[in-house]
């Protein structure tokens, strides 16, 4: 490891294009978990995989999916087929708060189609019956995941990543209450901090990017940064700014066109945003639009949960996981576990433990952090992990109540 270097991460915006999609793709998620509950349909029945399109004023809904009959319509041949009205409104709905009445994007305005179709029924049947016969059901698809902790941060993030989220997180909060000239905002965002570490640990922020869109079309980046430094400066917080940090405010000095508008977006395109910053490793699949058979969501839910309760407990100040699996198999095909040299115990002590006390099939997952269901819009911005777990459920996988029997299995 090294000692002295300079780490950079990014964040975008709920307002940013991919940002759009990816929350409109988990509102329907979350539709489908709701509705499923409303009309008594078992929620591990549940299955969507939900991809998104925006460009200017249109939105275009496609996917894979198994629905509660409230979602359902019969055709003039008397069929079953997808009545799109409630997709479509949960997707204005989603546009409306994150805050886009503009003419190029507005969330009354804009057209929406709606192309979902039944899930195909070769996966239906790997998912719904596990090949090794080890679990409920099976992985909806094979896949690489990982999860990761470090003692960065109080959540147990990298630096880089925690901050750039936090700026944009207040922008968002003061554009929404509407005091000030912070109003004059607009949703598409993006931010970037670069930390320095000193002996390993974060010391001072050395550059500060953030590229914001405002609807006042009179400002400058010199107005811009007027407006935003404060919160910036409360964001970092504890991180000190470096004397000659370098910061750059709306760098191109306009930005009133933006999201969608301005560049088309699709969902599944910010999974870096989404994780650890490109601190950690990535499997390279995408969560939003996911339901939680889907193990590129549900299992690197799961990593990230036992990467926390590790360092958590005590047994290392860094955690790597990695889960592997193959479609239709419960069973996770391997394990791996690298503790970067800052171990209490060994690698090897700590798989037993996490074998020993977490079933790490798409069902135990699901079981264990409860996440069958809708509770996935808000995961759609500022991060998946680092975020506190909500009394709806929301982010279960940020919990530490594994910390004692994690400890207690590698004394064992």
């Amino acid at each position: 490891m090294r000692a002295n270097y300079l780490f950079t991460s990014e964040s975008v915006a709920e307002g940013h294009p991919d940002k759009v999609c990816d929350r409109i793709s988990d509102e329907i998620v979350d539709l489908v978990y709701r509705e499923a509950a409303k009309t008594g349909v078992n929620p591990w029945g549940v299955r969507i995989a939900c991809e998104t399109l925006a460009t200017t004023n249109r939105v275009v809904i496609a996917g894979e999916v198994r629905l509660p009959p409230s979602l359902m319509k019969k055709d003039k041949d008397g069929k079953d087929v997808i009545n799109p009205s409630k997709f479509k409104a949960a997707a204005r709905r989603a546009i409306k708060d994150i805050g886009y009445e503009q003419d190029g994007f507005h969330w009354k305005k804009a057209k929406i189609d709606v192309l979902l179709h039944s899930q195909s029924a070769d996966i239906a049947q790997g998912v719904d019956s596990a090949a090794d016969q080890q679990g409920d059901e099976g992985a909806g698809d094979q896949g690489i995941m990982f999860g990761y902790a470090c003692r960065e941060t109080p959540d147990l993030m990298p630096a880089p990543i925690y901050y750039s989220h936090k700026i944009l997180q207040l922008l968002a909060v003061a554009r929404k209450k509407g005091d000030g000239e912070v109003a004059k905002l607009g949703p598409d965002a993006k931010s970037q901090v670069t930390v320095r570490y000193v002996d390993g640990k974060p010391s001072e922020a050395t550059s500060i990017v953030l590229s914001t869109q405002h609807l006042d079309e009179s400002w400058d980046s010199k107005k811009v940064r007027a407006v935003v430094e404060p919160y910036i400066r409360e964001a970092l917080g504890e991180l000190k700014i470096a004397d000659d940090c370098k910061w750059y405010i709306n760098p191109t000095g306009k930005f009133v066109i933006g999201g969608p508008d301005g560049d088309a977006g699709l969902t599944g395109r910010k999974i870096i945003v989404d994780t650890y910053g490109g601190a950690a490793p990535h499997g390279g699949g995408a969560f939003s639009g996911k339901d939680t058979t889907k193990v590129d969501r549900s299992a690197a839910y799961a990593a990230r949960y036992l990467a926390k309760n590790v360092v958590a407990a005590g047994l290392a100040d860094r955690c790597t996981i990695q889960i592997s699996y193959a479609i239709g198999v419960a069973q996770p095909l391997s394990i791996y576990v690298d503790l970067h040299g800052t171990g209490k115990v060994s690698e090897d002590q700590v798989e037993a433990a996490i074998r020993k006390n977490m079933d790490l099939s798409p069902s135990g997952i699901r079981r264990h952090l409860d996440l069958n269901k809708p509770i996935y819009a808000k995961t759609s911005a500022y991060g998946h992990f680092g975020r506190k777990a909500g009394r709806d459920g929301s982010f279960s996988w940020e919990r530490t109540d594994l910390v004692k029997a994690l400890k207690e299995s590698v004394k064992a």
